[in-house]
């Protein structure tokens, strides 16, 4: 096709290295070969063939080797080269006829400084190099780029001065440089990129002090200038940036008071000032934002009462943290209004008196942590308070780990659902963590993989006849199965989002805003539904609908008809934990506070099914692909994987279930599954989560590693995802931690490994301390040693 100009094959599947046709294409000016899964190198030729290339486009593929020498020649306008397994160093004189307004090279590996001639010609507009091993200066000619639009460098090695680095550019919407080794002082030009939206700078080593120009960026969003050398106080004038959604100024050197006009800025959701020299009150003008979710104002020098306005932050979710100041005075009764928080921190300061009896209202809690304070008096009730943290607190009593018993909480013990009828509450704890449970595996109890008993507590189905078989349904919604099969139309294929061998997935709204998947189990006729157990069946499903729990995905009701299973659900929107972890740029967004989030959600959501569900239940198959993620990268583990083992298929109804990889050990001599096979999967999740990778080869040598020849040399740092920068301070500390809890969860032998209750307590009561050794020289070795020396779940 010697006519051809224009050629586009994206988003497709192909699996071919770059098609040889292409090259006799001689008049091409555009190429699109991106979302694919091309392989092999870029050709050599491809610039001395195609030499009237203008857009080159092979992003998002699998192209392997180096960036040919020869692409410099071309009179390229946009190159993109994004998201493949390319290495080696940018071709020096790429860009040299000064026409290049795009350039993508981020996600890659490559290495070496960015060439000067990227930039001649000054029309470069969008520069993304993001996710490689880039060092060296940033090129001088980038400062007189003044049409910049978006310029995204994080995770890299640049080294230099960020004052001459940039200059003024009025059309740059967003820059990141997150996690470099930029230097030098904030310039005043920044005031002048009125049009920015995200500024990014963390995790360099910038001094000097916040400008008051920053207030100039009527359109800004997010700022984020956290874990630089930073001084000085922070300038009111960031109250004037009415669009700021996320501003982080952590863990540098700023002084002086909050400004009370950040209570202005009633789009915020994310404030984190932790880990500077603030002092001062807790302006009560904080109270004033509408949409905050996170307040992280720790470790600092602030003083007087906690506001009680804070209570008026009833969009708090994510977490309140003000530990680590000289607060004093009590706490306000008002946090109770908080009934969406799920993490509260005051520790570490000075406050006193009771802890208001009203906080129990506060159900989404997951995490308290009250400790060295002066506080006195009972605790509150809900199981957020029973696993808190109180030490440091003489006066304090209550139904928790390490306190004395009130007057009153005999009774409260025996009302708990994890207590018995007689014994103390040591000895009811301890028997919790005992509990194992054997489950059959054949026939239908193969089928929900992760529920076999139920949960205690209020009748919550029905079983009715309808048509060819009983349904069961929730007796507390307010819409019927018919309303669901209305909101999909009948199964029309419009609304299915998912297709596989099990069957069909569909998703849908109600016209009350509520958001539902149906999964479809088909089997090949109704005689495999009777060769089921029918009755069995039914009692399974009503099993799920008794559990409860924020970080378990809820079921609704079931329906059979004419062969097939119908399971309505509520829908999660984020999709799998695998997904998001592996994908180019979602394992980016689970940043190393995130991934610790889902940890914690995945371990109190298996201490749940284990200890807070009478008999006990085992899950049975946790993996990566049944921890889903809401937007807001919630946890919720599911039993999606189990679809796959309702067919008429008499092995799989006797065979040992679970995923490959994440299956306990001793599932290969033993045929009964126990909570500690839970407890080996999570480990393997865990440590999955924090490598971004399946830690197979890992988990092969954590035997070896026992001995004191072997194991020596592997550094937890060259184990944990490169795709971020190590992390920092207490987040490091937790994630050594996770760490070591994930190890002492894959041991070998069952017995050796943690109950699922005591994991989720210790990661609710972790207490930051100091690593025993700089990050960067911290061994698995050691690591697994510590884990399993028994000192971590005494």
């Amino acid at each position: 096709m010697p006519s051809l100009t224009y050629l586009s094959l994206s988003l497709n599947s192909f699996t071919l290295e770059f098609p040889s046709f292409i090259l006799n294409c001689t008049n091409l000016t555009f190429i699109d070969l991106s979302l694919n899964n091309f392989s092999g190198p870029i050709p050599d030729k491809l610039a001395t063939s195609l030499v009237k290339l203008q857009y080159l486009n092979l992003s998002s593929n699998s192209f392997q080797g180096l960036i040919p020498v020869s692409l410099a020649k071309l009179k390229l306008q946009d190159l993109r080269l994004g998201s493949n397994s390319l290495t080696g160093g940018i071709p020096s004189g790429l860009g040299q006829n000064g026409l290049l307004s795009s350039v993508s090279f981020s996600d890659n590996s490559f290495s070496g400084e960015l060439p000067e001639s990227l930039c001649n010609g000054f029309k470069l507009q969008f520069l993304t190099v993001n996710n490689n091993n880039f060092s060296g200066q940033l090129p001088a000619c980038l400062r007189n780029c003044t049409g910049l639009t978006r310029v995204q460098l994080e995770h890299n090695h640049f080294t230099g001065d960020i004052s001459e680095a940039f200059g003024v550019h009025p059309e740059l919407i967003y820059l990141d440089i997150n996690g470099s080794s930029l230097t030098g002082t904030l310039s005043t030009n920044w005031g002048q990129c009125t049009s920015l939206q995200l500024l990014r700078l963390d995790g360099n080593s910038i001094s000097g002090e916040i400008l008051k120009e920053f207030g100039n960026l009527a359109n800004l969003q997010i700022l984020s200038l956290a874990s630089n050398l930073l001084t000085g106080n922070i300038p009111f004038e960031l109250g004037n940036l009415s669009l700021l959604d996320n501003l982080n100024l952590a863990n540098n050197m700023l002084s002086g008071k909050v400004p009370s006009q950040i209570g202005g800025l009633g789009k915020l959701t994310h404030l984190d000032l932790s880990g500077n020299n603030l002092s001062g009150d807790i302006p009560k003008e904080l109270g004033n934002l509408p949409n905050l979710r996170l307040l992280d104002l720790s470790k600092n020098k602030m003083s007087g009462t906690i506001p009680y306005q804070l209570g008026n932050l009833v969009y708090l979710q994510e977490l309140l943290d003000l530990s680590r100041n000289e607060l004093s005075g009590s706490i306000p009764s008002d946090l109770a209004k908080l009934n969406k928080l799920q993490k509260l921190n005051v520790s570490h300061n000075n406050l006193s008196g009771q802890i208001p009896e009203s906080l129990t209202s506060m159900s989404s809690l997951d995490i308290v942590d009250f400790s060295y304070n002066n506080l006195t008096g009972d605790i509150p009730t809900g199981k957020a308070f029973q696993i808190g943290s109180y030490k440091g607190n003489s006066g304090l009593c209550g139904n928790a780990t390490g306190l004395l018993s009130c007057g009153s909480s005999n009774s409260d013990q025996e009302d708990s659902p994890s207590s018995t009828s007689s014994g103390n509450g040591s000895h009811k704890k301890h028997t919790i963590l005992l509990i194992t449970i054997t489950i059959p595996l054949a026939g239908c109890s193969i089928i929900l993989v992760t529920i076999i008993i139920a949960c205690r507590g209020r009748q919550s189905s029905k079983v009715s006849e309808t048509e060819n078989y009983p349904s069961v349904w929730d007796i507390d919604l307010k819409f019927k199965f018919t309303d669901v099969i209305e909101a999909i139309e009948n199964f029309n294929e419009a609304y299915c989002i998912g297709e596989g061998g099990f069957g069909v997935v569909y998703k849908t709204e109600l016209p009350a805003g509520q958001v539902l998947g149906v999964k479809c189990l088909h089997f090949s006729d109704d005689s495999d539904i009777q060769q089921i157990n029918l009755i069995s069946l039914i009692n399974e499903t009503q099993i799920l609908l008794e559990v409860r729990h924020r970080n378990i995905v809820k079921l609704h009701g079931s329906y059979i008809k004419k062969g097939v299973m119908y399971l309505v659900y509520d829908y999660v929107e984020g999709g799998s934990l695998g997904d998001v972890l592996y994908h180019v740029l979602g394992g980016l967004a689970l940043d190393w506070a995130t991934r610790v989030k889902i940890i914690h959600g995945v371990a109190h959501a298996l201490a749940y099914l284990h200890n807070d569900c009478s008999p006990a239940i085992v899950h049975r198959d946790i993996s990566i692909n049944n921890v889903l993620l809401d937007e807001n990268y919630e946890p919720k583990v599911s039993d999606f994987g189990t679809a796959r083992l309702l067919t008429h298929d008499e092995s799989s109804w006797t065979a040992v279930v679970g995923t490959y990889g994440y299956m306990a050990p001793e599932l290969a001599y033993m045929a009964k599954f126990t909570d500690k096979c839970d407890v080996y999967s999570f480990g393997v999740v865990t440590l999955e989560v924090m490598m971004g990778m399946h830690p197979g080869e890992l988990l092969s040598n954590l035997r070896s590693m026992s001995s004191s020849s072997e194991g020596n040399d592997l550094l937890l740092k060259d184990v944990l995802d490169n795709r971020l920068l190590p992390p920092t301070g207490q987040l490091a500390e937790q994630v050594v931690f996770i760490v070591k809890v994930a190890l002492a969860c894959a041991q070998t032998d069952p017995a050796l490994r943690p109950a699922t209750l005591s994991i989720a307590q210790e990661l609710s009561t972790w207490k930051n301390s100091s690593l025993p050794e700089p990050l960067g020289t911290i061994t698995i070795k050691n690591l697994f040693q510590a884990s399993t020396s028994g000192e971590l779940f005494k």
